[in-house]
């Protein structure tokens, strides 16, 4: 069950419209890495937790938060773009530049031209579940994989990434209010990056998972190769690297550097075509025509069955 509270966890608005700011700022809401994404990555892997009970509600507090920067930057989007084509053409006025324009050019088609329309056309001044160009939010961002040590990581990746995208856009506006505002969430993501960084350091020293996710893989894989470094480049600078030499970070084997990797497997032959595929095969003679080709495996299973089920021939 959720409740929402009708305060937000922070807002300071705008001093004055800005309808291209509002277009950048979708990206923290409905960019891949925006705010969207980590609310609905937090919450699904929340809800599907089977582990210690702390990683599950962690999972839902910090899920729960998200839904709240959703809000704020809906919120803050929606007071960029109050009345912002009527401001923008009188502030426009006043500017030598944009009055130029206004010589021979609507100046609201100037704005229009710069803001995203569908702000105007579709959401009626209002935010919307979108990236900074109109693109849809789209629940393929979200990683949910039953595996905490896996989706930890994911986390710290999600959070890095939009901690990122905030300080771009904290830098790109003049405005105190928006800057105030960003400043907010800036910190939030500083917290939840450390936060992913002490869970997985906590599933680490619980026995959850190791530094290779999963485990499982140490008895599957062919373990001769799996501490090599093959350098797939011209010049050897990457043999400077920590990943180059040394103990791995598993602790399980040493780090290799291989300077010139040479193919293990064998030159593939691909397999012949079906001729009634009409696929290209390798010699003129393998061409059949259709009619003189043999039922492949598929097309006689097929036939069994139709011959033993109701409708069939038999």
């Amino acid at each position: 069950m959720f409740y929402h509270t009708k305060r937000l966890q922070y807002f300071t608005p705008p001093t004055q419209p800005d309808p291209v700011y509002a277009k950048r700022l979708q990206e923290l809401i409905g960019g891949s890495f925006g705010e969207m994404t980590v609310m609905m990555q937090y919450l699904f892997q929340g809800w599907n937790c089977r582990g210690p009970a702390k990683y599950r509600d962690m999972l839902l507090d910090i899920g729960t938060e998200e839904i709240g920067h959703v809000e704020m930057l809906s919120t803050m989007i929606a007071h960029l773009l109050d009345k912002a084509p009527i401001k923008m053409q009188e502030e426009g006025a006043k500017d030598p530049v944009v009055g130029a324009v206004m010589g021979g050019t609507n100046p609201r088609d100037v704005i229009m031209a710069a803001m995203n329309p569908q702000h105007e056309i579709v959401s009626g001044g209002g935010a919307m579940p979108a990236d900074s160009v109109g693109f849809p939010w789209n629940g393929r961002f979200i990683v949910a994989s039953g595996n905490l040590m896996a989706d930890f990581r994911s986390n710290l990746h999600a959070e890095s990434q939009g901690l990122l995208q905030t300080i771009r856009l904290y830098e790109m506006t003049d405005d105190p209010g928006v800057k105030d505002h960003l400043s907010f969430m800036i910190a939030r993501d500083t917290m939840h990056q450390n936060q992913w960084l002490a869970a997985i350091e906590d599933l680490q020293s619980e026995g959850f998972g190791d530094a290779v996710v999963p485990s499982i893989a140490y008895e599957y894989g062919k373990n001769e190769h799996a501490y090599q470094f093959w350098n797939h480049s011209e010049g050897q600078e990457s043999a400077e690297g920590r990943w180059a030499k040394g103990p791995s970070m598993d602790g399980k084997g040493e780090f290799q550097y291989v300077a010139d990797p040479q193919p293990i497997g064998p030159q593939p032959e691909p397999p012949q075509p079906d001729p009634r595929l009409q696929s290209t095969p390798m010699t003129p003679q393998a061409i059949q025509k259709t009619a003189t080709s043999k039922p492949n495996i598929i097309d006689r299973v097929v036939d069994a069955v139709d011959r033993i089920t109701p409708g069939g021939q038999e």
